[in-house]
């Protein structure tokens, strides 16, 4: 056989190798670096709180790495930094700088609360970010700080326009909608990204144990959508997204919804989670999760872990539950795990 038949075997079976019981692949790999955040929006953190880990429990960047580099041999071509806020890590760009060195790696994207973005801005673009969403539930100054907690919605606005600025588009704008709290201002949110390359994008309420879920605040995507439709027209886009998205017409922006709730994309799941104390899990709402940690720290070899990995991978459910079984789970809270 040819060195160049070789090469494509080797390469079509490091594609397939991440595949589950459902014949999922998932090349999709969402790192959290840190749980913890500046902000405290009670659909992220429980009313009960939250015990922060130790430092000595975080993984390093080596050991970050070490896992990314792992996943990216076996399959995974994406990763998004997520949190707590990933900004509140300190050198979050060097971590960023060496998962962009890994041969397999295609798009880099972080999810994050926007408050430090306008002075890191450029050195996270340099360093090799692709991607960015932004999380912002109200264009209203007071009731910003009455979700998140804290005086920050000026920086929030400038780390946007920064975001813009520096080649960030389309930019993702992340609000999840909560009824009695910010649903008046689902047409605000259109009308701002009319001129702007931004794609808006309404997340169902998720429920997690003690983070004030109920059927009252809860509000689907087809509502938020049919409210939308009253002033505006929707263009469906066919793009393989989990996102349903829509152009608007006369629109630079444009808009997408996350339906995790009432129309859930489970079938299409490509994720895998790593949370910042080194579980690894298979699915957002699973409370099952295995210590990659504990493996990488007993000086495990690579393939010692990609066993691991594999184990876990095949465990995963066809679907989540649904909304009664959630609030009963022992599942973390959304910060723990990095959303």
């Amino acid at each position: 056989m040819c060195k160049d038949n070789i090469l494509q075997i080797n390469i079509e079976h490091q594609m397939t190798q991440l595949i589950d019981s459902f014949n999922r692949i998932h090349n999709y790999l969402r790192i959290s670096v840190t749980d913890r955040c500046n902000f405290r929006c009670h659909y992220c953190i429980p009313n009960t709180g939250i015990k922060l880990q130790p430092k000595s429990e975080i993984l390093g960047f080596d050991e970050i790495f070490r896992i990314a580099k792992i996943l990216s041999d076996m399959g995974v071509d994406k990763i998004r930094l997520t949190g707590g806020e990933p900004l509140a890590r300190k050198d979050l760009e060097i971590l960023i700088q060496r998962l962009a060195s890994l041969q397999n790696i295609k798009i880099i994207g972080m999810t994050t609360n926007g408050y430090y973005l306008k002075e890191k801005i450029k050195l996270l673009k340099d360093s090799g970010l692709t991607h960015l969403n932004i999380s912002l539930d109200t264009l209203n100054s007071g009731r910003f700080k009455n979700i998140t907690g804290y005086d920050g919605f000026n920086e929030v606005l400038d780390g946007i326009s920064a975001a813009i600025d520096c080649g960030f588009t389309p930019l993702k704008l992340n609000v999840v909608v909560i009824r009695g709290v910010n649903d008046n201002e689902i047409l605000d949110f259109i009308k701002f990204i009319k001129d702007k390359l931004i794609q808006v994008r309404f997340i169902e309420f998720m429920p997690f144990k003690n983070n004030r879920w109920g059927e009252g605040g809860f509000i689907s995507f087809e509502e938020i959508k049919n409210n939308i439709s009253t002033t505006y027209t929707l263009v469906p886009s066919l793009n393989g997204s989990i996102s349903k998205d829509f152009s608007i017409d006369g629109f630079v922006g444009s808009v997408g919804f996350i339906t995790s709730i009432s129309n859930h994309f489970c079938g299409t799941c490509n994720r895998l989670r790593l949370t910042a104390d080194g579980h690894l899990k298979t699915c957002l709402f699973s409370n099952d999760e295995v210590s990659v940690k504990a493996l990488l720290r007993s000086g495990a070899s690579d393939d010692e872990i990609q066993t691991l990995i594999l184990d876990t991978l095949k465990r995963k459910d066809e679907m989540h539950d649904g909304v009664t079984e959630l609030l009963k789970n022992e599942n973390r809270s959304m910060i723990q795990i990095g959303g």
